[in-house]
């Protein structure tokens, strides 16, 4: 499982034309999931992304949480993350997870990462072709892999 982390001004997601889910200061979750994750990569990755000192103190210091500072998180499943490019100039995706099994372990780790904040964690649409707007925050744009965890 992979996530890129943006801590952001504001984000949103519109789809056909119609804004589904905004925030304003807080992270977007771009997330790519694969067909070997388990809820331990669930686990690690939220506990990981809600426990990130990546907002400044008082100090101006890049040391306190999203759960010190209270902002909001959106979360936006993208399978592109998985991306192949070792081999000739278009991606493969073979190893992202397949639709059937993608949807409910996004879901699974959107509920976990509300019971870790909360409060409502809003979202894209899974599967759709969607615009995401973001004002980067710094920019703080980090990778996680919970392979690596």
């Amino acid at each position: 499982m992979k996530v890129v982390v943006q801590r952001v001004s504001q984000a949103s997601v519109t789809v056909d034309g119609t804004l589904r889910a905004s925030i304003d200061r807080g992270l977007l979750l771009l997330v790519g999931i694969t067909p070997v994750d388990t809820q331990k990569d669930i686990d690690y990755l939220v506990r990981k992304i809600t426990q990130l000192r990546i907002f400044d103190d008082e100090q101006g210091v890049m040391n306190l949480s999203i759960l010190d500072k209270g902002f909001d998180i959106l979360a936006v499943s993208q399978f592109t993350l998985l991306a192949d490019t070792r081999k000739g100039n278009r991606p493969s995706y073979i190893k992202a997870a397949r639709p059937e099994m993608a949807l409910p372990f996004f879901e699974r780790f959107v509920q976990s990462l509300e019971s870790a904040m909360g409060k409502t964690v809003p979202t894209g649409v899974f599967g759709a072709d969607m615009k995401v707007a973001l004002l980067n925050d710094g920019p703080v744009t980090i990778l996680l892999d919970s392979i690596d965890g």
